[in-house]
């Protein structure tokens, strides 16, 4: 066995995709200065969990992906009507050791929740972080998500997963009313900056 195969816990491949996902936060400069300070705290929590800090059970906190996947024109949204939470939220999960990267496991998990297979990536590095507390339904504490971005071809019919109540398309700027707190913000967020990553 190669000291990079994956061991039944999978800590050598999540060690593979911590030291990839320190590299693209590094490399990545937020153009909101919250999402800066954010991302000195990001650096700092999976420096100091390691493989740990993307495992599921690696922890009450852990690191997750989600995608932002929007029409080209980016005038609407996708989201998932959460079975847990009984919110509408962007498309996200855990990652998984079979991924290559945080932003390979969003995609996956966007296609996985979406039902929406041709996705193209707006950025390899991530657009939004967002840490939250977690509550009593959820077996984790807290999430650190990792935003990542993508566009669908126009007219791209979603697909009910067995993680979501269900899917659909909304208006940027016309959110259903059962999102989490800050959601609204945090979307405007990520499209302030794909406005600034497509002004460089």
């Amino acid at each position: 066995m190669s000291a990079d195969a994956p061991l039944a816990d999978g800590i050598p491949a999540k060690g593979i995709l911590a030291d990839g996902l320190l590299a693209d936060l590094r490399e990545w400069t937020p153009s909101a200065a919250p999402q800066r300070e954010l991302a000195l705290r990001y650096i700092d929590f999976v420096e100091k969990g390691g493989s740990a800090a993307l495992a599921r059970d690696g922890g009450p906190e852990h690191v997750t992906a989600s995608c932002f996947v929007f029409t080209p024109d980016r005038s609407q949204v996708l989201l998932c009507l959460h079975k847990k939470g009984g919110f509408w939220v962007q498309l996200g999960g855990h990652i998984e050791t079979s991924d290559q990267s945080a932003a390979e496991s969003a995609l996956r998990e966007a296609r996985e929740e979406g039902g929406i297979t041709n996705l193209t990536p707006l950025s390899r590095l991530p657009v939004d972080l967002d840490w939250h507390s977690l509550g009593s339904g959820f077996r984790c504490g807290a999430h650190w998500d990792i935003g990542y971005a993508a566009t669908a071809l126009p007219g791209s019919i979603p697909e009910v997963s067995d993680e979501s109540d269900a899917v659909a398309w909304f208006p940027v700027d016309a959110l259903p009313g059962n999102i989490p707190p800050g959601f609204g913000d945090r979307l405007a967020g990520v499209l302030h900056e794909l406005a600034a990553t497509s002004a460089v």
